[in-house]
């Protein structure tokens, strides 16, 4: 049992397959063998029959003669005279499987072809033969037939009774046994090729099967490699994708998969380092400060004014820095969502209000919806964040142009878009804009001022409130975020 349990996959997939050839081959062989043997086993039926109608006719065709040519013949000279054309037939026929006897209608034996015959001896069938008038065929030595795979083939022996007239009138019985020799010699030719052929089909399918085993059998080893890596913390590694099956698709899907994962960590990564740095500087500007404030500041009004204006400044900025932590890491599961009646189109426009005095500086121009109402049913304050992070978004990389909201009401759904006219998504960060602790550019997030939050925190809203939410974006033009949610049973 141990060192059943010991086996490999390779091993058991090699015995399994070693079993299973021996099995199919040998079948084969088996069915191929059943055909040669029931073939030759009608052909010796026919061969039987057929020399058995030629003997019949030869010994017919001396009996006529000899009543023809010595009709006074009687009794023992008749039958004397027959023998004698019989020999002389025999003595040129060369038909050695064959062995023939004549008998009279009281089982006396007047004439066998051999000294020693193998003829078959039935008085039971020879009487019935007389009393019948009929010939009567049969079988004798019926071996298995299988028999011949592994020893000399034995065919059945064809015995049969004919009945006939002998010279001087009386009733006698020709008893004629036929061996089937040739067909026996071609069953035993074939056995040795057949083997042959069997043992090569037999090792070319297990040197097949494992073959292809061997190919599946490396993907699980690249699968082994792939996972010991990734537990490591090695996403370097990657299975061969080449040609189009079912293991290369496989092969892309999880590439793509340690790609995604490879991204993340990635991101991660980068994002410790961006939020290390973006924390280390308020922490340093309020440290700095504060001992501005112990050396000067009770001296000098301005100095701790400033002083303070400068804390506070730096201590809002690691508030929302925690705030958007804190809403990323939690679990979607637990958001609460209030089902209030809320009008869509004015928290756009109080989002866009607020929006418009934040960066009044760049001058853009801010579009809202059209006037009038649009409700839904849902959680305004959840819906409110999420507008104010796409905005908010929007209105950081444009630098010059505008940003609108507008809505609409589809059927059961409000669609909310909100365009700008920045710089652009380029088309292989669209897919990633939206997953935690991703950021599209470093340098670009740094100069916003931002943290790379935003669209996964509106994501999680979006999400929670069980809506959609995509971007299309042209790099230079600007971008459309698409936001549908369930308007809610009015």
């Amino acid at each position: 049992m141990k060192i059943v349990r010991r086996l490999t996959i390779r091993a058991w997939l090699l015995v399994i397959s070693v079993l299973f050839s021996v099995l199919a081959v040998g079948g084969i062989s088996l069915v191929s063998y059943a055909i040669v043997y029931e073939g030759m086993v009608t052909v010796a039926k026919e061969h039987s029959k057929q020399v058995v109608g030629d003997i019949s006719d030869v010994v017919r065709m001396h009996v006529d003669s000899v009543r023809q040519e010595s009709p006074d013949l009687v009794g023992t000279e008749s039958w004397r005279a027959l023998v004698l054309r019989l020999s002389a037939f025999v003595a040129g026929w060369g038909a050695p499987e064959s062995h023939v006897a004549l008998y009279d209608s009281k089982g006396g034996l007047l004439w066998v072809n051999t000294p020693d015959p193998t003829v078959i001896q039935d008085p039971a069938r020879l009487e019935e033969a007389l009393d019948s008038d009929q010939i009567l065929r049969s079988t004798v030595g019926e071996t298995a037939p299988f028999r011949g795979m592994f020893f000399p083939a034995a065919l059945p022996i064809y015995v049969t009774h004919v009945p006939l007239e002998l010279p001087d009138g009386s009733r006698g019985v020709l008893i004629i046994t036929h061996r089937s020799i040739n067909e026996e010699q071609v069953i035993d030719a074939v056995r040795s090729p057949m083997f042959a052929h069997a043992a090569v089909a037999a090792l070319a399918m297990i040197i097949v099967v494992q073959m292809t085993l061997g190919r599946i059998l490396k993907l699980v080893d690249n699968l082994r490699l792939a996972a010991e890596s990734i537990d490591a913390g090695r996403l370097d590694v990657r299975l061969p994708e080449e040609g189009e099956h079912e293991i290369s698709r496989l092969a892309k899907v999880l590439n793509a998969l340690i790609d995604r994962l490879q991204r993340k960590a990635e991101a991660q990564t980068r994002f410790i380092a961006d939020a290390s740095h973006e924390l280390a500087t308020p922490v340093a500007g309020i440290r700095g400060y504060t001992n501005i404030l112990k050396k000067w500041g009770t001296a000098d009004p301005e100095v701790q004014a400033e002083a303070i204006a400068a804390i506070d400044r730096e201590s809002n900025r690691m508030a929302r820095l925690c705030k958007d932590l804190l809403a990323l890491v939690r679990d979607e599961k637990t958001m609460e969502i209030q089902s209030v009646r809320f009008d869509v189109n004015a928290v756009c426009r109080e989002t866009l209000a607020a929006a418009a005095t934040r960066y009044m500086s760049k001058g853009l121009e801010f579009i809202g919806p059209e006037e009038g109402q649009l409700i839904m049913i849902g959680d305004s304050d959840k819906v409110g964040d999420m507008i104010s992070i796409l905005v908010d978004n929007a209105a950081k990389y444009t630098e010059k142009g505008s940003v609108s909201v507008q809505t609409r009401r589809k059927r059961d759904t409000i669609v909310i878009e909100v365009a700008d006219t920045g710089i652009g998504i380029h088309p292989e960060e669209a897919e990633s804009i939206f997953e935690r602790f991703y950021r599209s550019d470093v340098s670009r997030s740094k100069r916003t001022g931002g943290f790379g939050l935003g669209l996964p925190i509106a994501k999680t809203i979006v999400d929670g409130i069980k809506g959609t939410i995509e971007v299309s974006s042209t790099v230079g033009e600007g971008s459309i975020f698409t936001v549908r949610l369930p308007r809610g049973r009015m």
